[in-house]
This record gives structure tokens, sequence and C-alpha cells, in this order.
């Protein structure tokens, strides 16, 4: 049954922190600015519990624990890279960690492991069902009230991309399509055996207590191919017999054999060559949402995470969007969604994004230009062409960035297979054909070139949260597999991530305005000592008069 949270605890006369705490011990305990305080009024106090109300009945069991506590101990454990026991060791002793979750008295309950996975396990069954993502409607509520409590400029923004890793290990072909079929034997019982020649049995005893990273080490490549070939038939025959199974082990069987075999006119099995062998294949059957990616020869089986952050040089920065999809997944794709995502936090119109050569593509300029968002690119993929190419009203004008000759492309025929127009001249080798792609590319280049180096530099520090963002990676590889533990991370991470920018904004506003009041007061103080101390008739009276002294001092404490 679904219960809210008392945000505003009564204190125990007993077992209040506050009474048992003295000296510096109380002072830190109730500074606001210390981050337990923080996080409990800018992350716990600020979750909307009504988003979760549909994981619970409304009239039946028991009372729910409360869903803030729980979500901020989720936060709490990717904050400080805590695993499953130290995370409900501190909540548990640690009087800070207690605080930051609303527990303010030392007899305050914790829930228990059992009710915290159960909670993690309903959000992932509810979103698998009904596609909604409530813990990422809980980070953008969040963020969205912390712009506005903070008045966080939205106007302009950048973001970057970071591919991690799974937690797997790195299969080969062999490995993958071995130990995906030890996965499915071991949902076969000893009934369903039963279906089974004793061939077959045999078969599946010994593929069963074979180790498949052994078997890699001690055969050669001919030895694994032979090998490859004999798993794919048996396999068949295995999808072919228990069609009635419909689990999981079953389903991801079956798409690795799709994936690594196929299946002749005549019913031979061959395998597949590795060219047709796409990056989306399953990579582990222990992660077999992840795909694999080779970028600027980092390769990777994991995810992509794209983050989105304002960009302003005066206020607070925060993330208003993550987006993890599989490391397959180019950066391009994530460019509309973030931008759409972050007006809708912020609330404001976003007019200029920051982005690297990476996120540029034709179909993200048409959309710039629907928007009117100016899109600042600080490189462009590939090698800049030897031709400069201009639109202007006579026509296309091409210049040879080698010799500065400059003449007007003609605009060539159309064939029946031709989509856009195209332009060519004649070189000494004969002819040179341009695109209207390659006339986009030449004006945005220019366009480039033309920018303010500040202004093209803005991006970089974008670069610090993907590093913050990834500092407990080991390898570069996450703790968790699937997309969605990937998500859970990603959105527990950021909310960190923005709670620390807001403690260190706080702090400098505060050490900004006790600067700028620290002089006027030791002038105040200064001129009180005068006027006490000090004679005005004698020593002053060819200064001020007594009247006009008044006047200045009362300005001066004004100031103050």
């Amino acid at each position: 049954m679904f219960r809210k949270f008392n945000k505003q605890p009564q204190l125990d006369a007993f077992g209040s922190v506050y009474s048992h705490l003295d000296g510096v011990s109380f002072k830190q305990y109730t500074d606001e600015n210390h981050w337990h305080n923080q996080f409990r009024e800018q992350v716990v106090m600020k979750i909307d519990e009504t988003n979760f109300k549909i994981l619970f009945n409304d009239t039946m069991g028991a009372p729910n624990a409360p869903i803030n506590l729980l979500c901020g101990m989720m936060i709490l454990k990717e904050s400080f890279g805590w695993s499953d026991s130290q995370l409900f060791e501190h909540c548990r002793f640690d009087l800070l960690t207690r605080s930051s979750l609303g527990l303010v008295n030392i007899n305050d309950p914790v829930p228990v492991e059992s009710t915290w996975y159960l909670f993690r396990k309903r959000i992932y069954d509810y979103q698998k069902q009904y596609e909604e993502d409530l813990m990422g409607k809980t980070f953008q509520q969040i963020t969205r009230e912390q712009i506005k409590a903070f008045d966080v400029n939205g106007h302009n923004i950048r973001m970057d991309s970071k591919l991690m890793g799974s937690n797997i290990a790195f299969y080969s072909r062999y490995e993958i399509i071995h130990q995906t079929l030890l996965m499915f034997c071991k949902t076969i019982s000893e009934q369903d055996k039963l279906r089974l020649s004793q061939s077959d049995q045999d078969q599946l005893a010994k593929i069963s207590g074979e180790d498949p990273c052994k078997t890699v080490y001690r055969s050669n490549t001919e030895e694994i191919k032979t090998r490859l070939q004999s798993l794919g038939v048996f396999i068949h025959k295995l999808l072919m017999i228990f069609t009635d199974k419909k689990d999981e082990a079953y389903q991801l069987l079956q798409r690795v054999f799709s994936e690594q075999y196929k299946v002749s006119e005549d019913q031979q099995i061959e395998i597949r060559p590795k060219e047709e062998i796409t990056s989306a294949s399953v990579q582990s059957p222990h992660d077999p949402e992840c795909s694999y990616r080779n970028k600027n020869g980092q390769q990777v089986k994991g995810y992509s995470v794209n983050i989105t952050e304002t960009c302003s040089k005066d206020s607070l920065n925060l993330i208003t969007d993550v987006n993890v999809a599989t490391a397959n997944t180019p950066d391009t794709d994530f460019v509309q969604d973030a931008i759409t995502a972050t007006a809708e936090v912020t609330g404001q119109k976003v007019e200029t994004v920051y982005l690297d050569g990476a996120f540029h593509s034709p179909s993200n300029d048409k959309y710039s230009e629907e928007q009117d968002i100016d899109l600042v690119l600080a490189g462009i993929q590939g090698e800049a062409s030897r031709y400069d190419l201009e639109m202007t009203p006579e026509g296309l004008m091409v210049t040879d960035t080698h010799t500065g000759k400059c003449v007007k492309a003609v605009l060539a025929r159309k064939t029946e297979r031709s989509k856009q127009d195209k332009w060519r001249i004649t070189t000494g080798k004969g002819f040179r054909y341009f695109s209207q792609q390659a006339v986009n590319a030449s004006m945005l280049r220019r366009k480039m070139k033309n920018r303010p180096r500040e202004e093209l530099n803005k991006r970089n520090n974008v670069e610090a949260t993907i590093f913050q963002f990834s500092y407990p990676f080991r390898n570069n590889k996450s703790k968790y597999r699937g997309l969605y533990k990937q998500q859970m991370y990603a959105y527990c991470r950021c909310t960190w991530i923005n709670l620390i920018r807001i403690i260190n904004f706080t702090k400098q506003t505060c050490q900004r305005t006790f600067k700028t009041m620290e002089i006027p007061v030791k002038i105040a103080v200064f001129c009180e000592y005068l006027l006490i101390k000090i004679d005005f008739h004698e020593k002053f009276s060819n200064w001020f008069s007594k009247n006009e002294f008044f006047v200045f001092y009362r300005k001066l404490l004004q100031l103050t």
C-alpha cells in the first residue's frame, strides 16, 4: 500500500542527534552548506513520491517504505561508489548519511535489504512492461526544481558522449556461442531431456562439461572452425525440438544462432562470414543488450552515454539530460532528443549548442535551422577538402586552396538515379564533381573558421563532467550489466554531480559577498574608532565639519 513520507519528521526528545552533539561536531552537523544537509534539501525532499505510486496497491498490503528514502539510498550508493553492504552500513551507523536521508533520530528505522531490492525490481519491471522510465522522470523533476531555485540559464548548452564497457569478459566468437548454449542447457529439465536421442543426450552432457575458455586456449584455428560447425548443427536441432520453450534462454539461443549461422536452401547449416556479423550482435550471453564499437582504436563492448549541461559563464551550470544507449549508437542520434529534453527541464528555449564534430549530421543541421538554434561545432569529421565551395547568386564558386584559382562550377546533368543536384569543374585529370553535402560541409568549415577561439572552447568543460561521471569506472568498465542498470547509474551519478556544483556555487557566492562587504565594514569600524577616541574639533577641523562627518559615516554604514 502506498504511503507518503513525512518530510517534517518529529524530533525525539531522547533520540535526536542534535541533543547529543556539541562543539565542532554540532556546528558541522547543523551547517546548512554541508553536503548532508544540502543532499536532504536539494535531492531527497524534492523527489515527487507520487511518480512511484503506480508500483503499489492502493488498498492492500503493508505500507511501503519511504520512496524518497529508497531513491536517496540509490543515489548515495553511486555517489560514493559503495557496495550494497557498505550502503546499508553507512545508513545504519553514519550520522551524516542518516541526516542526508532525513533520519534525524537515532532510532529512525532504515529499510531492510529485501525492501530496497524489491523496489528496484519493481521499477525495472514497470519500465519493461510500460516503457516508462520512473527514475528518468525523477531526475528531470529534481533538476527542474534546482534550475528554478538557482535561476539557471538554459539558453546555451553543451554535450559530449562517453563509451563505457559492460561488466563482462571479452568473449571470442566460439565462447559466445558455447556460453549461450550452456545457459540454455541449464534450463532443460530431466523430463525435457527424454525428448532427445541417446546420442544427443551424450553430446549435451559433453558440451555441458566443457569450459569454452579452455577449449579456445588449447585448440587451433581449424579445430575451432570444426567445433563451430558441429555446435551450429546441434543448436539448430535443439531449437527445432524445443519450439514450445519461449523463455529468455531459448530466445537468446535463437538470436545467437541467427546471428552466427545461416540455413541454406537444402537445410545445411553454414557459419556466417565475419563481415556479415553486425556490431549489434550478442557480445556476451550475460549482457545481451550491449553492443560493440571501435571508436578511434578504442574497442568497447557495452554502452554509450551522452550528457548535456547548461553553459553559462556567470551562473550555475547543471546537467539537464543524460541518455544511455548501446555502444553502436552514433553520437548524431543524441542531439535532437537532448535539446528537446533540456528545453522541457529548463522551461527555456535552447539558442546555442556547443558540440564536437562527431555530433554533426545533415539531419541535425536541418533540425537546428527549423528550431532557430546555432550549432557551434568545434570540428568536423574527416579531412578538409582541397576545394573551398561557396554558393553565390552567380552560382557555385570553387576555389583551389593549393593554387588559389577560383572558377565557377557547372550544374551537372541529372541521371535517373540522381536525388540531389551536383556540380562539376574541369581539372587536368578530367572532371571533379561536388554534391550538396560537400557544399554544406565547406560552408560549415568556413563558418567555424570565422568563429572566435573563445567561443569554440566553451564546449571543452563538458569533458570534465564526463570525467566525473566515469571516475568510479575500472578499466573503463561500469559495475553493471544491462541497459536498465546503466541508466540507473547515470541518473544517480548525474544527480550527485549537480549537487556538488550547487554546494560549490553556494560557497563561492557567500565568499564573494563577504569580500564585497569586507572593506566597507573595516572603514566603518575605523571611522567609529576615530569618532570616539580622537578629538574631532582639534585634529580634523580643516577636513570636515562635525555634521559632514556624521553624514559620511552614515553613508558608510548603509554600505555595510
